[in-house]
């Protein structure tokens, strides 16, 4: 599973680690698509679109880490792979299951190993879902799985989506420079709530930047939420990434949220979110977590999870937000969403 907005480099890692699962698994053919309708991420003649428009002009293309400039998907995947990359278009999959697996016969016949495929609404992944039956690896934006569960005979409860009634603390870390996020990050400051901006030259000089957060923290969390963040506009974050470099500025904000989150959970928090993808992993490496219970959604494809971890054997709720999803008002929105659960 990757973003809907497919976000890597020419290095990889969607790319890499698709060879090295095909390799492991004996694999000689997988699709590939980020396409998630509800979020505004489709696919149409193998390019990747962000609401109206092509993914290299949307905010993608100023991310600090994996600026998307190509919003070709066929030819961003084939930078990435030593294996033949293809399409399956719209056309093949507008017809249906039948059409789908001909298709990939036909590309398989041509020595193709991975097949962008189109899709521009949830129909169309309903559709691919049946032609993905028995294939040892799909790759795929969360989008697709929308199409998967029929293949196993698992049908739709209510009661999927139940977590724990939530207690507790509640925090926000974001280190997500997103365009959403940032307009996220404005409009929690903006309803009065307390908020903290990280400085990343101060943690390159080796202040304890997380330890004076988390002091902050201990002042305003009983009243509340609170937000800590390195957010900030692509301007400054490439004027901090030209002082420290593109990954060492990266490395050093996650490792100081990370720990962060740490400290909040050991404060009490209990209801946590946690913004941007790369945060979203350093975060659950450093709770610990090995396995969540997926609850309901508050935006699409951002839900309330629930997971034990060390430092809370008796679980916590967490939600960890792709930088480019929800609304503006999604921090707020998501505890209301989580009391009313």
């Amino acid at each position: 599973k990757y973003c809907s907005t497919f976000d890597s480099t020419p290095q990889g890692n969607i790319g890499p680690v698709t060879d090295a699962l095909m390799d492991a698994l004996g694999c000689g053919f997988t699709i590939a698509t980020p396409a998630f309708p509800d979020n505004q991420r489709t696919v149409f003649k193998g390019h990747l679109f962000v609401g109206d428009v092509l993914l290299s002009d949307s905010g993608m293309r100023n991310h600090p880490l994996t600026p998307m400039t190509d919003a070709n998907l066929v030819r961003v995947l084939q930078a990435q792979t030593r294996r033949k990359v293809g399409l399956i278009d719209h056309v093949a999959v507008a017809q249906g299951e039948a059409a789908i697996r001909a298709r990939i016969a036909a590309l398989q016949a041509e020595g193709v190993g991975m097949a962008v495929v189109d899709a521009v609404s949830n129909d169309d992944l309903l559709r691919l879902g049946p032609a993905l039956a028995g294939m040892p690896l799909v790759t795929a934006g969360s989008g697709v799985a929308i199409g998967l569960p029929a293949n196993v005979g698992i049908q739709p409860t209510a009661q999927a989506a139940a977590l724990p009634t939530a207690t507790g603390l509640q925090a926000v870390v974001s280190g997500s420079c997103s365009v959403a996020t940032n307009a996220q990050v404005a409009h929690f400051i903006a309803s009065g709530r307390p908020a903290l901006a990280l400085e990343p030259l101060r943690i390159a000089a080796g202040e304890d930047e997380a330890g004076k957060a988390l002091a902050w923290a201990r002042q305003h969390i009983a009243s509340g939420p609170v937000l800590i963040y390195s957010t900030a506009e692509s301007a400054a974050v490439k004027a901090v990434q030209g002082r420290l470099g593109v990954e060492q500025a990266g490395a050093l904000v996650e490792q100081t949220i990370a720990a962060i989150a740490r400290g909040l959970v050991e404060m009490g928090v209990r209801q946590l979110i946690v913004a941007g993808g790369e945060t979203s992993g350093a975060c659950v490496q450093a709770l610990g977590i090995e396995q969540m219970r997926i609850g309901p959604q508050i935006d699409p494809g951002v839900p309330w999870c629930h997971a034990a971890s060390p430092l809370a054997p008796q679980g916590l709720h967490l939600t960890l937000k792709s930088g480019n999803f929800g609304t503006t008002d999604f921090f707020t929105k998501a505890f209301a969403a989580l009391a009313s659960a």
